[in-house]
């Protein structure tokens, strides 16, 4: 069902209200994997390579869709904003949980990654002057206390993995939330009304780009494995490229607010991946603090209120 702006509750389309829920549970799987393939290929490539040719896939990818679809008018338009979001929404990100993803499982940094849109939050009551209210503050403390709760013992380190380089790991993952927070703010402001396959693609080239010299310094002097190739190559086709068509028309059909919800779905398939494919461990105390952790985001983003509710009005 859908409200309209005069409070008139209209039901939506058979087809549309379930359709959705089948993009959401997509989208949570691809992007649950992702952290599956960048632990992989991360092993081999090392975390810059890695991060690299994970947008450079992407990109090869969603640019002959955007022409396609007539939106070469469009990137070139904005080419400036889209390149300078990339490196906030894609380049630096996607390097940092690389980097984090060589001391720490698949699982512990998916449960960070589900603080992205707290630090969403956080970014636009510096940016915009959003001041968030009761519920969403609460929700701010109750999800910071779930990531302190996680980085205060060393559940998820790989064998061998020092608690100093655990805490940096951390640091990495909450890093890039916030640049995601960032990078959706600059959006905002920047590429409001601008197609979604335009930035989508227009940012993925400026990742690339940014992470183009860096890869290349760094590049490993021993080819990688095979597998650690077709790694990559799931992971910026399905869980990239692909992972952004399905995001952008789950906004199109469900509204941000529902989408949003598929933070809450990617944690789920990225401690399954990692437990049958990688053999990591899911501690009991890793699971309170995923729980405390989506509680803080549930408030902090407005999903969950406290306190009475408006019925709208039939």
């Amino acid at each position: 069902m859908t409200t309209t702006n005069n409070n008139t509750v209209v039901a939506a389309p058979p087809a549309a209200s379930t359709a959705w829920l089948i993009d959401l549970v997509l989208l949570a799987a691809l992007w649950g994997a992702s952290f599956l393939f960048m632990r992989i290929g991360a092993a081999e490539f090392g975390a810059l390579p890695t991060a690299a040719v994970r947008v450079a896939i992407a990109s090869l990818f969603l640019l002959p869709i955007a022409l396609l679809r007539g939106q070469g008018p469009s990137l070139a338009k904005h080419w400036k904003a889209s390149l300078a979001v990339g490196v906030f929404n894609s380049g630096m990100p996607f390097a940092l949980f690389c980097f984090a993803l060589l001391t720490i499982n698949t699982g512990l940094a998916a449960v960070l990654n589900a603080t992205t849109p707290m630090f969403g939050a956080l970014v636009a009551w510096a940016w915009f002057r959003e001041r968030p209210n009761g519920s969403r503050l609460i929700g701010l403390v109750i999800g910071f206390a779930g990531v302190a709760m996680l980085a205060s013992r060393s559940a998820g380190l790989h064998a061998g993995a020092s608690g100093h380089a655990a805490l940096w790991a951390v640091l990495a993952c909450l890093g890039a939330c916030l640049c995601y927070g960032i990078s959706a703010s600059a959006t905002r402001r920047h590429l409001g009304g601008v197609p979604a396959l335009t930035t989508a693609t227009g940012s993925q080239i400026g990742a690339t780009l940014f992470l183009a010299l860096p890869a290349i310094w760094l590049w490993p002097a021993q080819m990688p494995s095979l597998r650690a190739w077709l790694a990559l190559l799931a992971l910026g086709i399905a869980c990239t490229g692909v992972a952004y068509i399905l995001f952008f028309r789950l906004i199109e059909r469900a509204g941000p607010a529902r989408a949003l919800t598929v933070t809450f779905l990617v944690p789920v398939f990225a401690l399954f991946y990692g437990a049958v494919f990688l053999g990591e461990s899911i501690t009991q105390w890793m699971l309170i603090c995923a729980v405390v952790i989506v509680c803080g985001v549930a408030l902090s983003t407005g999903i969950v209120k406290l306190g009475p509710t408006r019925k709208a009005t039939v």
